[in-house]
């Protein structure tokens, strides 16, 4: 797990396996409802498509609550979370049960000696013990739905404390009910405000410290309509509430504050339902600067550390990763009341010079795109603003129109262009009277239109009336205080919909039944073993993947043999289950042209095996491929994710340069051309210094075909790499000059 300080659990890559190949009955594996899945809700790997959302309409609004271990003892920790829920459940129209084996009544409720005894069946069971554990089998014999576990000591203080959140998580999935916790708190059961309206954010967070910026924002006038603290999830996790949220028509945005991810299928199953359903996801995910180192005796492995990996999943399934608090309450609450953009054009208007040239640089960095007006809106704006005053974009109106009918000719001339979709305003400081009518104006301005308004006001004092009542008491101007920020939920809401657009669910179109390819593949398989190169090879032929004409020889004879058969000039390479990094030991010749120089490197490459005491299957005698861009393209098995692909530089780049993009299986010719978008280095395959265009399709062939490998013998292939890569001029293709691979 990343980063957290409450206890999740991670799951094993190896878990799944094809149930499409026979290796598991559909009917065996079930989701969280229980429901048997059939083989239409499992890829090829025997995992779910669909995300299982929970029907937690009774959590939050239940109609009868239980509180076990409820007190009105003065002083108790317990008394002041009994009389919390007692408000809360007067506020949601809920009857309250207090439940203790020695109290007549608690706050003069009348209290019930146990859950079984309770005059009627409850939705909800309230747990202020310190252990829960043996309270759940009486809850599952009363039928009761969801439970909630404050209780702290479990997987959060180390392997006793995990082995005992372990035997409750058992629990509780044998008893039916669904369980918040353990060591989770009393935010699902705050006090939202019911006077505010527009879509809402629905709010995530295992810490619940970390929520209260944005349960603050209810009184800058944003509407919060739930709080899930999570905590350790035993049972209920991130994913659930997302998936449940995304399917609540009040939900504009839900925003997460994520410190360790149980299970990452689970989470991009629940953000690929959010994409569907056009409801942004952001979240602050803690753990970027973990090191995430791993074994691997592959390049690839060392590429990706499991920050990355989680980076790429979010991206690749449309959540919107931000740094800070800050951040998260600023984007999500653009992105829960904003409407869709009409055009991705972004302009700027301000009163300065100064202050427009600034933002439209950090804009611009950012990669917003600021169209330039075109002539006949020039002159348009020049009509108000002095000839010698930029209204190209930025727009700078030089102070004195805001202060008259000129202001608002300017904002509405501004939207009117089609190329503009956003129109940002930066004002750095209060300078009323004509601050007070410039917000003014651009509150009017954003009530008729359709395009989002957005302000930045600069102040830091944050009192002004400009500030406090015109922009904040509009809900259809955006107001941020920094720039930063601006640019950050900018971006996130043109990225969001240009995503959501026509979204295509990748589970949608991932395989169910192997290829052929995986039957001739899985022979070659050695469980618990490294492959020899020669053997890898194999593997990717199996997938149609190319590699060089070569054969695999025992003796300096058979070598003469095979390069004349192969062509000069070639190349030999000792063939070993146990050679990761040949080069490192002298054990690759290249260049060689004749059949003296083929039988040296024969007894060369074996006199070294020997003396390293590496065993051989032979030497390989191979074509030498002409030059191209070297390129690595692998698989490696993350623990929250299960098997992930990556490409990027290859040869010596690898260690040099670290250039390279991941994604998790499945993902289509889209993600694959994204992920050499994403390459420092993508340049190279473009042609540069009079080198000719590689072959990119072929490229990306090769990355589609990997993650088809990735996707059917992900329980069996711990670690794939290729490197190099050839990738040869545009029309000729790319072939695999080196390959290892490891078995489970």
């Amino acid at each position: 797990m990343l980063g957290s300080t409450h206890g999740t659990f991670t799951t094993d890559p190896r878990r799944a396996h094809v149930v499409a190949c026979g290796e598991l009955p559909a009917s065996a594996v079930h989701g969280k409802a229980g429901r048997p899945l059939t083989a239409d809700d499992l890829d090829v790997s025997g995992r779910p498509l669909h995300a299982d959302v929970p029907d937690l309409d009774r959590f939050f609004r239940p109609e009868s609550v239980a509180v076990i271990g409820a007190s009105d003892a003065e002083g108790r920790p317990g008394a002041g979370i009994t009389r919390q829920l007692i408000a809360w459940a007067e506020r949601v129209g809920a009857r309250l049960h207090p439940v203790h084996p020695t109290r007549q009544a608690v706050f003069g409720i009348p209290c019930s000696p146990s859950v079984a005894e309770l005059p009627e069946q409850v939705d909800l069971a309230v747990l202020l013990v310190a252990d829960p554990l043996p309270v759940i089998e009486q809850l599952a014999e009363e039928k009761v739905r969801f439970a909630v576990a404050f209780a702290s000591g479990f997987a959060e203080t180390g392997e006793e404390g995990a082995a005992a959140q372990a035997r409750l998580a058992a629990a509780v999935r044998s008893s039916g009910l669904r369980l918040l916790g353990p060591n989770t708190n009393l935010n699902a059961f705050e006090k939202f405000r019911d006077d505010l309206e527009g879509p809402a954010i629905a709010l995530i967070t295992q810490s619940g410290h970390q929520g209260r910026p944005l349960f603050s924002l209810q009184e800058l006038g944003i509407r919060l309509s739930h709080w899930a603290p999570t905590g350790n999830e035993a049972d209920l996790e991130t994913a659930d509430f997302i998936s449940y949220f995304a399917e609540r028509p009040e939900v504009g945005a839900i925003a997460c504050y994520v410190e360790g991810l149980k299970d990452g299928r689970a989470f991009l199953l629940a953000a690929d339902r959010a994409a569907r359903q056009g409801v942004p996801v952001v979240a602050v995910k803690v753990g970027r600067t973990e090191a995430g180192a791993r074994t691997a005796a592959s390049h690839t492995g060392k590429l990706t550390g499991a920050d990355a990996v989680v980076d790429a999943a979010m991206r690749q399934f449309g959540v919107i990763r931000v740094d800070g608090l800050d951040e998260l309450q600023d984007t999500s609450a653009l992105l829960a009341r904003a409407r869709p953009p009409l055009a991705d054009g972004v302009a700027v208007y301000s009163i300065s010079g100064g202050t427009g040239a600034h933002f439209a640089d950090l804009a611009t960095e950012a990669g917003l795109t600021l169209p330039t007006l075109h002539d006949a809106k020039q002159a348009e704006l020049h009509q108000w603003i002095p000839e010698y005053l930029n209204v190209a974009n930025p727009v700078d109106n030089g102070g004195h129109p805001v202060g008259d009918w000129r202001g608002r000719r300017i904002i509405d001339a501004i939207l009117d262009d089609p190329q503009v979709g956003v129109l940002i305003c930066p004002i750095t400081g209060p300078f009323p009277p004509m601050s007070d009518k410039l917000a003014q104006d651009l509150v009017d301005a954003a009530e008729e239109t359709d395009k989002l308004v957005c302000v930045v006001w600069g102040s830091p004092v944050g009192t002004e009336d400009a500030y406090r009542r015109t922009l904040l008491g509009s809900s259809r101007v955006a107001t941020f205080r920094t720039f930063a920020n601006c640019i950050t939920a900018v971006r996130a809401h043109l990225d969001h919909h240009r995503f959501t657009t026509g979204y295509r669910s990748p589970f949608d179109e991932a395989p169910r039944t192997p290829s052929p390819s995986f039957r001739k593949a899985r022979a070659l398989m050695r469980p618990g073993q490294q492959l020899s190169e020669h053997a890898a090879k194999q593997l990717l032929r199996a997938y149609g993947i190319r590699v060089p004409r070569e054969q695999l020889v025992t003796s300096a004879a058979a070598a003469v043999r095979a390069a004349g058969l192969v062509g000069y000039p070639v190349v030999m390479k000792a063939s070993g289950p146990q050679l990761a990094h040949k080069t490192e030991l002298g054990l690759v010749k290249v260049g060689l042209t004749s059949a003296s120089q083929v039988r040296d490197a024969y007894r060369e490459l074996t006199d070294i095996a020997r003396y390293e005491d590496a065993p051989l299957d032979g030497v390989l005698v191979c074509q030498m491929v002409e030059r191209g861009v070297e390129m690595v393209v692998g698989v490696t098995q993350d623990p929250l994710f299960g098997p992930t692909v990556t490409v990027g530089l290859g040869g010596v780049l690898v260690e040099v340069l670290q250039d390279a993009a991941v994604r998790v299986p499945p993902f289509g010719e889209d993600q694959a051309k994204a992920m050499l978008r994403e390459l420092r280095g993508r340049a190279l395959l473009d042609g540069v210094r009079g080198a000719a265009p590689c072959d990119v399709d072929a490229l990306v062939e090769v990355v589609l075909r990997v993650q088809r490998m990735a996707l059917e013998l992900g329980g069996e292939l711990a670690e794939l790499d290729i490197n190099p890569l050839m990738v040869l001029p545009r029309g000729q293709g790319a072939v695999a000059l080196d390959a290892l691979a490891v078995c489970w």
